[in-house]
């Protein structure tokens, strides 16, 4: 038979009738008392503070010690101090804290959590979700909400000590430990154990995310699932890239940004890094693609690579409307649509004060652009890019420093997507590289033509996703564990 014992600062803060149950002062506990030392016995730990080195650590770590299975260990208290375990824990139980806290108004909500249960009964499954991860026997959970996501999240987690509970809350917190001793509260959930470190990479602030936070979510839980330990990091994380093993980068990438930087580095300390710089290099310039495409014989809008000695030439090449494009312009953004000679003009004017090329294509208007992700070689997903609204790209920039508004999209199965837009496609992506890629391809007069490969390509929860759903997270987390795998054992065989 199992004995509980509850520790506490003092003996007079758990003033409540718990059958089954002993009341121990810490000072005694640490001392080694009689009761302390019984045969089969379970800790409790109740004390004011489970800091490091406080009386209510020692206590925790002295059970575990003694083999006292306590609640909480060492370990757990430590578990509340990580951010990634909190977003992994909030990722896990995202779908119950959005139904649970729907109804509420207001920007954050507190949970008080007794040993998996609730004053009001309605918030028991989700209390019991938190016990399962956190076995803690009183506590309190910190949930927010985020505007620009439109959810919940859980934010943070406080122990609580026995005489912090309010006395109307007493009778529930017995009938919680009753149900505890009895075995009847809710177990704890089984851990993975992580074999590697990733990093996901990505700025809470950036309007044009690569995912957005249900994507980020469904990435770390996938990430965990195939063995990863997953941190999503800032670009703070520049000193601490050896820390992990692979880095994700779901941040806008550019060479004179951040992503770059942080990439490189990692790449030079043996990370498994993607995309890695070069695909950033070449996948941001459009005068590269342009000569990558012409010499692979692969089909492309025809282009003029222009300079200001043949800014002359365009009207003639091309013909109007033509489309002059950025070199290193993203997410439609640096690219526009000359109707005129003077709007030609005053284009190349502007561009030219950038760089000293500029890419000028032919303009060929469709419904849709096919957009093809590409992994390792191979389709991932396909999706139809609709024109924004009485627009002639996916995303129309007003120049007021809003958001864009963005056509919308329809997921496909790969196999409905035409053969020869998906062949055009992989082909065009295996001359960047064998990492994640989106390929952006339309279709004139009834043929594929390239018209753009984009590194670290948009994935959001409901849209790329629409097909495969939590499959397509785990493929590119499977692909990143293969990497690093590959690269371990290489190590070895060195």
């Amino acid at each position: 038979m199992t004995h509980y014992l509850a520790v506490v600062d003092d003996p007079k803060d758990w003033p409540l009738d718990s059958p089954g149950v002993d009341v121990l002062a810490a000072d005694d506990y640490l001392a080694n008392d009689p009761i302390a030392r019984r045969p089969r016995t379970r800790v409790i730990n109740l004390c004011r503070s489970l800091r490091y080195q406080t009386k209510g650590y020692y206590v925790s770590l002295l059970a575990e010690a003694r083999k006292q299975r306590p609640l909480p260990t060492v370990n757990t208290v430590q578990e509340l101090k990580s951010a990634a375990i909190l977003r992994g824990v909030s990722s896990d139980l995202d779908d119950l804290i959005q139904s649970q806290l729907k109804p509420l108004v207001g920007d954050s909500f507190e949970l008080s959590v007794y040993f998996g249960r609730n004053v009001a009964k309605r918030y028991d499954p989700l209390a019991a979700a938190i016990f399962r991860a956190f076995q803690i026997p009183l506590m309190r959970a910190h949930f927010k909400w985020k505007a620009k996501a439109k959810s919940w999240t859980l934010a943070g987690i406080d122990a609580l000590e026995a005489k912090e509970v309010p006395p109307e809350h007493g009778e529930l917190v017995a009938e919680a430990l009753a149900d505890f001793v009895a075995g009847r509260s809710p177990r704890p959930r089984r851990k993975p154990v992580a074999r590697y470190d990733l990093a996901i990479l990505r700025d809470e602030d950036d309007p044009d995310p690569a995912s957005d936070p249900k994507a980020i979510q469904n990435f770390v839980k996938a990430g965990e699932a195939v063995g990863f330990a997953v941190e999503v990091v800032d670009r703070n994380v520049y000193s601490r890239t050896a820390e992990f093993d692979a880095i994700f980068i779901r941040d806008t990438t550019a060479i004179n940004h951040h992503t770059y930087r942080i990439v490189l580095k990692a790449k030079a300390e043996g990370l498994v890094v993607m995309d890695d710089p070069d695909a950033i290099i070449k996948c941001m310039n459009k005068v590269f693609l342009a000569e990558l495409m012409t010499k692979n014989k692969i089909a492309s809008p025809n282009s003029m690579i222009v300079t200001k000695r043949n800014a002359d030439q365009v009207l003639k090449q091309l013909g109007l409307p033509c489309v002059l494009k950025q070199p290193d312009s993203a997410f439609s953004a640096g690219v526009s649509k000359a109707s005129t000679p003077e709007e030609l003009r005053e284009g190349l004017d502007r561009l030219l004060k950038k760089s000293s090329l500029v890419i000028a294509q032919e303009f060929r208007p469709t419904d849709f652009d096919w957009r093809i992700g590409v992994l390792d070689g191979q389709p991932l997903y396909a999706c139809k890019y609709y024109m924004a609204g009485k627009h002639w790209q996916i995303a129309h920039h007003h120049g007021t420093g809003g958001s864009p508004d963005y056509g919308r999209v329809e997921a496909l199965p790969v196999e409905q997507a035409p053969g020869a837009v998906l062949d055009i496609a992989v082909r065009a992506a295996m001359l960047y590289g064998d990492g994640l890629f989106g390929v952006d391809v339309k279709e004139i007069d009834g043929k594929p033509v390239v018209i753009e490969v984009n590194d670290n390509p948009t994935i959001d929860a409901g849209d790329e996703d629409g097909v495969l759903g939590e499959e397509l997270y785990l493929r590119i987390m499977r692909h990143l564990m293969a990497r690093v795998e590959q690269k371990k054992r290489a190590g070895k065989v060195r």
